[in-house]
């Protein structure tokens, strides 16, 4: 991506001094795939229970790198650049957009939707419209996922951005409470259509940035495709334990989620996502 020059947005916190709990789980090992099958837009509060992780009262002083300093900017030049995409996307259809704001962590951190260690990786909460980030993920996703290039780390944070798009539609709201009330497979089939969305406005984003600021190069959009494979169900199951459990599934396959992405680079259409109308098997 062409970023030299892009404004870096405001609307942040920084909370990566302020010496957080950390987590007695963390990235690494076989237990890698595991926790990278929760990311993009888990419910903090519900993964911390199903991977079983409880803070200590231990702290780590925290000192920021050159590559973090680097990633922070990128981090927020980027969120300035979903300000301004979906500021125009809600004016089209009438509508005013409210942009979330980002949280730094480092570590661990508490959240409106509880507290959540760096291994959740990067989430939104609704309760306080932020969305959350470790910088660090940028790391693991390359070297654990094998997920390359700077647009696959903008897919990122457009994906939780576009759980913030949900929730100022509407959207988010009922399908939480509709899971509420569902059992564990139709809210795990739930959770999928959420998730397919959240990748469907990544997409949308994508497609923005590249009409209002041509900063699209050759191999961009493929490098968030390549993200969206990595992450599917199917994909980190059968690399953490050799078999798939399409029941269990609560984010979509790799098909499901390159083909949502792709879908909202093409059109750019507000009006497209639609992942709840149809049956479940036609995702």
């Amino acid at each position: 991506m062409k970023l030299s020059g892009r404004r870096e947005s405001t609307n942040f916190e920084d909370r990566r001094g302020n010496g957080g709990k950390v987590a007695g789980i963390g990235i690494g090992g076989g237990i890698v795939a595991v926790i990278l099958a929760l990311l993009l837009g888990g419910d903090p509060s519900e993964a911390l229970q199903q991977l079983g992780t409880q803070t200590t009262g231990t702290t780590e002083e925290y000192v920021e790198t050159e590559q973090e300093k680097q990633f922070k900017t990128f981090a927020l030049q980027i969120l300035a650049s979903t300000e301004d995409v979906w500021e125009k996307k809600f004016r089209e259809v009438g509508l005013t957009y409210e942009a979330p704001k980002l949280v730094l962590f480092h570590g661990a951190v508490q959240s409106g939707c509880g507290s959540a260690s760096s291994a959740m990786g990067p989430f939104y909460c609704s309760a306080d419209k932020c969305v959350y980030l470790d910088l660090d993920f940028f790391n693991e996703m390359e070297q654990s996922l094998g997920a390359k290039g700077d647009f696959a780390c903008a897919y990122v944070i457009a994906h939780e951005v576009g759980h913030h798009v949900q929730n100022l539609l509407g959207t988010l709201g009922k399908a939480h409470n509709q899971m509420a009330r569902q059992n564990e497979t139709d809210k795990n089939q739930t959770s999928v259509r959420i998730e397919l969305q959240a990748d469907y406005y990544a997409g949308i984003w994508g497609h923005g940035e590249r009409e209002m600021f041509g900063s699209i190069e050759a191999g961009d959009f493929e490098e968030a495709i390549n993200a969206a494979q990595k992450i599917g169900d199917d994909y980190l199951q059968k690399r953490s334990r050799g078999t798939v459990s399409p029941e269990s599934f609560t984010h979509g396959t790799s098909a499901q989620r390159m083909r949502w992405l792709k879908k909202g680079l093409q059109n750019g259409d507000l009006r497209g996502g639609d992942t709840w109308s149809g049956s479940y098997n036609s995702l």
